[in-house]
């Protein structure tokens, strides 16, 4: 009895061979997409033009033995050709349209996620904006800041005015008093005011 030694684990196992299944996947798809593609074509609908018109000149005016599908049997192989092509045209033209509408459906889930996101990014941007404008109107512009520095350096510029002395503001501050006085009485009369007595 022959003894099975296992290979080391550092030796890489030897690679099998999977066949691909041609079904599985997006390739029988992207057939299916081409040969749709191929049939609506002008090239496709000249050709199989040119098909049936050889086929049915050939078996129409050939000698009987050279005709393979005679006239007199209503061009039998001619139509079961035809049927098998219609048959097999019909599922695989809704295959291809299958996969564009989900390809369509997935543009169009895209592209309503990008407005969303536009439609975000638009109102921040706006709500930013809003909030830019109402700060800008408590900061002070460059022109009113020229204009209050101007003011300044006019005032500086200006001598000042002398001082009064305390005399004559005593003399005018008892002139307003009495003039304010006489209008609160209305009756003309100067009056005095009280002298207040110690306590």
């Amino acid at each position: 009895m022959a003894e099975h030694n296992p290979a080391p684990l550092d030796d890489p196992a030897p690679r099998r061979r999977q066949l691909r299944n041609p079904f599985r996947g997006d390739a029988f798809g992207r057939g299916a997409e081409g040969f749709a593609r191929m049939m609506g074509t002008p090239a496709f609908l000249v050709g199989m033009t040119l098909f049936c018109a050889i086929w049915l000149t050939w078996n129409s005016l050939a000698p009987e033995s050279a005709q393979f599908d005679p006239r007199a049997l209503n061009f039998t192989l001619l139509t079961l050709i035809l049927s098998l092509q219609a048959s097999y045209a019909a599922p695989l033209l809704l295959l291809a349209q299958n996969r564009q509408d989900d390809r369509d459906r997935v543009q169009v889930e895209q592209d309503r996620q990008s407005n969303e996101r536009n439609h975000a990014t638009t109102d921040f941007i706006t709500r930013e904006i809003a909030s830019l404008r109402l700060a800008l109107n408590d900061v002070a512009t460059r022109d009113f800041v020229r204009g209050e520095l101007r003011d300044l350096l006019e005032e500086l510029d200006t001598p000042p005015a002398p001082a009064a002395d305390a005399d004559a503001l005593r003399t005018i501050l008892r002139e307003e008093v009495e003039a304010a006085l006489d209008r609160r009485t209305g009756d003309g009369t100067p009056t005095t005011p009280k002298e207040e007595h110690p306590q």
